[in-house]
């Protein structure tokens, strides 16, 4: 088909990278000019590798059902942006987004803020919420009492540079003994380790430090974990990857080695799913799991591991 251009998610190549290489290389890619990835952070270990085997640009892209275009992109065939792994580059033309403190102030680079849009907002955004004006400005512009901003519920940050980085959801952050940490900054610390293929990470209520990180991860060869000493000496290793890139606050209390993580069929973490199993609740409406013996995987590792 020869195909020039390709738009597809991270989790799809998280989990081609799980995979031997060699299947990617047997193939006529030299039509193919961009590869575009959306729908879910990029973490920076994944694009590095993707980048690499593929030999093209890899645009990440960051947007919203709400926004109806990308509002953080490096806008190929516009400007020529140097392209650095893990993050989706500037704002889109359009869009005047800031990345706020609670009080409504501007943060300063590499400082972790609130992801928002000051108006007005471009074609093609949401205009409204069908036949109820009041719920979209309740929803969505009562972040501060000034400046009316556009709420993402996105948590982030923007270097000197400029380079904007997405780190989840306001929700997904994690609240250790005081220290936000978000869970992608931790995600991506652990996909750092070669053995590791996907992971995710989500608070669990601690009763000393209010929240403890629990890691759940997917290891590329089940070689790496085929004894019990091995799974315990991977699971230091990855402890360890933590410590050296965010320090030890942000360790997670365990690492549970799992062949599948729970998604939806659109390919999308049900952190909330496992949050809840973690914490020993119900885990609410499950019809859009794409594997329930994911859940059944991921509920033998809890029971396990409380039983260690």
């Amino acid at each position: 088909y020869k195909v020039s251009v390709m738009f597809s998610a991270p989790t799809a190549a998280r989990v081609l990278k799980k995979h031997d290489t060699e299947y990617m290389h047997k193939y006529d890619l030299s039509t193919l000019k961009h590869l575009f990835l959306a729908g879910e952070p990029l973490d920076q270990p994944t694009h590095e590798w993707l980048m690499g085997e593929l030999g093209l640009p890899v645009i990440d892209n960051y947007w919203q059902t709400e926004s109806g275009w990308p509002m953080l992109s490096a806008m190929p065939g516009v400007e020529k942006t140097e392209i650095r792994f893990g993050t989706p580059s500037f704002p889109v033309y359009g869009y005047n987004l800031k990345i706020f403190r609670e009080d409504g102030t501007i943060c300063d680079p590499d400082e972790k803020g609130i992801v928002g849009i000051l108006p007005p907002l471009p074609p093609g955004c949401l205009s409204t919420v069908w036949g109820d004006d009041d719920r979209f400005v309740s929803t969505y512009f009562t972040l501060f009492r000034e400046p009316q901003v556009y709420s993402s519920f996105d948590w982030g940050i923007a270097d000197k540079d400029g380079y904007h980085y997405i780190l989840g959801r306001t929700d997904d952050v994690i609240n250790v003994a005081g220290h936000r940490l978000g869970t992608r900054e931790i995600e991506e610390a652990i996909q750092g380790h070669p053995a590791i293929a996907e992971v995710a990470v989500v608070g669990v209520a601690d009763k000393l430090k209010g929240q403890m990180p629990m890691a759940f991860a997917v290891v590329k060869s089940a070689d790496s974990i085929a004894t019990p000493e091995l799974a315990a000496a991977l699971e230091k290793a990855v402890m360890k990857k933590v410590d050296e890139s965010l320090g030890a606050i942000a360790r997670p209390s365990n690492v549970h080695f799992l062949s599948v993580l729970p998604k939806t069929r659109s390919g999308k973490l049900l952190r909330r799913t496992i949050q809840a199993l973690a914490e020993g609740r119900d885990p609410g409406d499950l019809t859009t799991i794409e594997d329930p013996k994911a859940l059944e995987q991921l509920q033998r590792a809890l029971s396990s591991a409380s039983k260690d």
